[in-house]
């Protein structure tokens, strides 16, 4: 077992990674001062591009006609890149068209990540300028990738036995089977840089299991881990780790027998009390509210432990990536997952092209480049964010909405 201060130091080292680092400050404010180190010694360097294509870190493997994908950047927590989604994206097209497969199963490398999150750093280190072409680029196929794995013909299978977060929940959350393990980390940290549960986050948080869940998360980077994810409909199914190779291994034997694979091996989960549960009632009446300064509101009226907190983890957030994501959520409720990753690319386009706001640059600035941990929002209050602030995000502008030809 590993001892304590080692288990900090790779959650550090994971939130610093996966952008939300305010999800656990207050599990040891002092280890804050070793993050840059950790994550130096770690050898993921954020001042390294990663656009460059590395030719292993996705692997493809075929048996007995299931198509087997392994994301293989393990020192990176297998984080997504724009070399990793150019390998997936066509792969996935030809085992639904062209070489049929009776099954996909996508896993992560190194017994520690799912995928981590996705990369934001080579987007935004030369500020908008050049941030605003790269992201556009980068953005277009991610979401196309997440938008092909929604609407994919095969089954998919995705094992996410350790990190998921951003990114790794674009391409897991979407798919048919969605299997958690007591390994599994969930959170959309976006908020936290500046920017907004994307990636399809629209369409699935406002359809969580509990009523204002998904904006709860979203706003406050909230982690959730094993049972948990099953529990709430993030996953589908829960299995132990430790059973996965065997899961695998009959999968690949039998694979059109996956439905009953994995729910004969399931644990199931009816007497299992979610770890928010004792919240659910001040998150549907506080994060129900129309307004983000309402939900404050609210919470300050509540002013018990668990509302006191969530005050002080809302205070850190980017006020304007707060309004957005309120917004998004709400109109994400109402719509497919086809409009909401056309929304999310407007909003995303707007945010590299720093239309109302830079935060998303300071965000990533201040977290995973400077490491000051010191974001300078602009706005810096969510009074001064205006309403046509908001509204000019999700706007088209100049360029043209997503479009998807699977």
């Amino acid at each position: 077992m590993l001892a304590h201060k080692e288990i900090l130091s790779k959650c550090f080292l994971l939130v610093e990674m996966t952008l939300g680092l305010n999800c656990v400050r207050a599990r040891s404010s002092a280890s804050g001062q070793h993050i840059s180190t950790i994550l130096l010694k770690s050898k993921l360097s954020t001042s390294a591009p990663n656009t460059l294509d590395d030719v292993d870190d996705v692997l493809f493997e075929e048996k007995n006609n299931v198509g087997i994908i392994t994301l293989n950047r393990p020192k990176a927590l297998n984080a997504l890149n724009l070399s990793m989604v150019k390998k997936l994206y066509p792969k996935l097209i030809h085992w639904q068209n062209v070489d049929r497969k009776d099954l996909v199963i996508i896993q992560g490398a190194g017994g520690k990540s799912f995928c981590a999150g996705g990369d934001v750093v080579t987007i935004t280190r030369n500020g908008p300028s050049k941030g605003a072409e790269i992201g556009r680029t980068f953005f277009q196929h991610e979401y196309s990738l997440d938008h092909l794995i929604g609407h994919y013909k095969v089954p998919y299978v995705a094992l996410l036995d350790g990190y998921t977060m951003g990114g790794g929940v674009g391409i897991s959350v979407h798919g048919k089977y969605r299997v958690a393990t007591e390994k599994t980390t969930f959170a959309m940290p976006e908020t936290t840089i500046g920017l907004f549960p994307d990636v399809g986050g629209s369409f699935f948080l406002p359809r969580l299991d509990h009523k204002s869940l998904g904006l709860y998360l979203a706003l406050t980077s909230h982690q959730l881990k094993g049972k948990d994810v099953a529990k709430c409909g993030i996953a589908t199914h829960y299995i132990p780790s430790a059973s996965l190779p065997e899961i695998v291994f009959k999968l690949i034997e039998t694979p059109k027998n996956v439905d009953d694979i994995l729910k004969s091996n399931s644990e199931s989960l009816k007497n299992y009390e979610f770890s928010l549960a004792p919240n659910l009632d001040t998150i549907a009446h506080a994060f129900s509210a129309s307004t983000v300064e309402q939900i404050v509101v609210r919470l300050e009226k509540k002013n018990d432990e668990f509302s006191n907190k969530t005050l002080e983890t809302l205070k850190k957030m980017s006020p304007i990536s707060m309004k957005i994501t309120q917004k998004q959520l709400s109109l994400g409720a109402d719509k497919t997952l086809t409009e909401c990753l056309q929304m999310d690319y407007r909003l995303a386009c707007s945010a590299v092209e720093a239309k109302s706001s830079t935060d998303f640059y300071e965000g990533v600035r201040a977290l995973l480049i400077d490491k000051d941990k010191s974001p300078k929002w602009n706005p810096p209050t969510l009074e001064q964010v205006t309403s046509y602030m908001v509204d000019e995000c999700f706007e088209l502008g100049p360029n043209k909405d997503l479009q998807f030809n699977h």
